[in-house]
Order: C-alpha cells, then structure tokens, then sequence
C-alpha cells in the first residue's frame, strides 16, 4: 500500500495515464540507448515496436498478479474510464490495459514513488529489448 496516496491530491487516472505514457516512452528511449542503439532512426523504429496498446496490455496482463491493492485500483479506474478513445490499430480491450498501465505508471510517478516506479519499469522492460542491439 502507498502511505503517500493518503491525504494527497491524486489527479483524475486519465491525466495519470497522459504523464504515464511519456514515463514509460522515456524509459523505453532510456532502456534502448543504453542496449547501444544510437540512430534516431534506430531508436525510433525498435521504441515503436514496445509504446503500443498491444505490447502495453501485454506487460500488464504479466505485471498485475505483483501489484499491490492501490496500484491494482488505479489500474481498474483508468482501465474502465469512459473516457478513452480507440485507436484505430488497438483492440479495445488492449487499449484499456495499455490505458491502466500507463496510469499506474503516471500515479507512481506523482507520488515521487521512484523506487516501485523503477521496480514496475524493470519489470515491463525486462524481456523482449535484449535484441534490439542486434538491428
């Protein structure tokens, strides 16, 4: 449970989700420059294949078993927000998953909880950018 949700003032899980998407594209640049890939074109092309609906659901569906309570309702909030327009290439059901997820990163973020937001991070980037040093 995060004592730092207590008593502040938590944005609405939609404005989460917008601050949670450039967390988790930043981490994405971070993580792809630091496997030796240097040319923006390089780097724009392998972080397009991870800042998806389809790969942010998919890192959600393995990450939500290890969130805590708090983290598990921001996630069901912006999930199930009313409010979210579909791309055309997501399918509903993983663009709402890739909404919860960028929101659980966005609300780690406003709280200043650096250390599960870098724990939550490691664990949505620890397969699949290994051989992105290889193209």
């Amino acid at each position: 449970m995060h004592d730092k949700i207590l008593g502040s003032s938590i944005p609405p899980v939609m404005a989460l989700a917008y601050l949670g998407d450039s967390v988790f594209e930043t981490a994405v640049r971070r993580r792809l420059i630091e496997r030796g890939l240097m040319k923006s074109g390089e780097l724009n092309k392998a972080s397009l294949a991870y800042v998806t609906a389809e790969n942010q659901s998919r890192i959600m569906h393995r990450i939500e078993p290890l969130l805590a309570e708090d983290e598990r309702d921001v996630f069901r909030r912006a999930a199930n927000s009313p409010h979210l327009n579909r791309p055309k290439h997501a399918s509903v059901t993983d663009y709402r998953f890739a909404t919860g997820f960028e929101a659980l990163l966005g609300m780690l973020s406003w709280i200043k909880d650096d250390e599960r937001l870098t724990e939550i991070l490691e664990l949505a980037l620890e397969e699949g950018l290994e051989n992105d040093t290889q193209n």
